[in-house]
């Protein structure tokens, strides 16, 4: 990765959402960290942000979840192509995300090593 990125991170849990935060910032190649709390939240700010360049987006969440999102955003030709790496604790929810468009899945505690490999290996 060369490029600043803009990240969107997206979990109800607000540790989670620090945490993932504080790794983030942290990289030199990232120039900023955007949050969202739901997915309903997700939506509003990619729709009000086109320079988003990748969404961290967490499955389980009350409002809209993970999966409602992917289908917005995969079902939108303005933002279709947004890359998406999927966090969660549920194995299960694994397949359905990768094949709602998901361009990865991270299960969650997730280790700082990880994030960046999986963002490096989505974003060349």
């Amino acid at each position: 990765m060369s490029k600043e990125l803009v990240i969107l991170a997206v979990d109800d849990d607000m540790i989670n959402l620090k945490l993932l935060k504080s790794m983030l910032t942290k990289h030199e190649d990232v120039k900023e960290v955007l949050e969202a709390k739901n997915g309903s939240d997700a939506i509003g700010v990619i729709k009000s942000r086109p320079d988003i360049d990748l969404m961290l987006l967490d499955i389980i969440m009350p409002v809209m979840n993970g999966i409602e999102v992917l289908k917005v955003v995969r079902s939108d030709e303005n933002i279709e192509q947004m890359p998406i790496i999927v966090l969660t604790t549920d194995e299960t929810k694994r397949s359905e995300a990768l094949e709602l468009g998901a361009n990865g899945f991270l299960m969650k505690p997730i280790r700082n090593s990880e994030l960046f490999t999986k963002i490096s290996s989505i974003l060349v």
